[in-house]
């Protein structure tokens, strides 16, 4: 089993030190394991699931949700609906506010047309 130095996780993950320790204060990261000097080391387990927190994090969950999603997960197999439900709810946000980018970027390109036309 691969373990890993916070060093290494903050390089994999984009992470820095503080945000992992505060993941792991509010319940969003398990307890991490530590060697026998007390220095924390992650497993593949922890660097995966962070890699969804990031991807939930960077589409706007907000932290209460990604925490409730990170209870149900721990929870087990029964909370899969619930897991569903959550995250369809956030695919809909996420699916807005894709929508409302591309309208934005329509007449970003609609207004570099005219700029092209202006200068041509």
């Amino acid at each position: 089993m691969s373990v890993y130095t916070p060093g290494q996780v903050v390089e994999e993950t984009g992470f820095s030190l503080d945000t992992l320790r505060y993941y792991e204060r509010i319940g969003l990261l398990k307890s991490i394991g530590r060697n026998s000097a007390g220095q924390r080391r992650f497993t593949q387990e922890d660097v995966g699931w962070l890699g969804m927190v990031r991807c939930l994090r960077d589409t706007g969950m907000p932290i209460v949700e990604m925490i409730r999603f990170a209870e149900l997960t721990r929870a087990g197999e029964h909370t899969v609906r619930e897991r569903i439900a959550l995250l369809e709810a956030h695919d809909q946000r996420v699916r807005a506010q894709v929508d409302n980018l591309r309208e934005k970027q329509a007449v970003i390109r609609s207004k570099i047309g005219y700029y092209r036309s202006v200068v041509d």
